[in-house]
């Protein structure tokens, strides 16, 4: 069951939005606002799941996720991806990445919730 998940954008409207709609629905929320300092946050605070953007600065959420695989102590924390880019390859590259679920910007709220509540 999901308690605590870790936020990341790079946009601080967007993280704003999904702390907000997560801790709303009652997670306990981190935030990290590119994908090495999501990798960093994963390893100290072993978030039950990863909400994450992927267009960011100094690591992208394609290459944090492939980083987060390739740690055994992070390896198992389900990641979503959260972003605009809504093309049939990006979607396959994150299910190869092993994602848990890709939500596509603009979202509804009940959309990102909705994945969440399924892992």
């Amino acid at each position: 069951m999901v308690r605590t998940i870790l936020a990341v954008d790079d946009s601080p409207s967007d993280l704003g939005r999904m702390e907000k709609l997560l801790a709303g629905a009652g997670y306990q929320v981190n935030t990290a606002n590119n994908g090495q300092a999501a990798v960093d946050a994963a390893k100290r605070f072993k978030p039950d799941c990863i909400v994450m953007d992927v267009n960011m600065p100094v690591m992208d959420g394609f290459a944090a996720t492939r980083a987060l695989r390739n740690d055994p102590s992070t390896k198992d924390i389900p990641v979503v991806l959260v972003t605009a880019k809504d093309q049939k390859a990006d979607k396959a590259w994150g299910q190869m990445l092993g994602t848990k679920g890709y939500v596509t910007k603009p979202y509804a709220d009940a959309d990102l919730l909705n994945v969440v509540r399924s892992l």
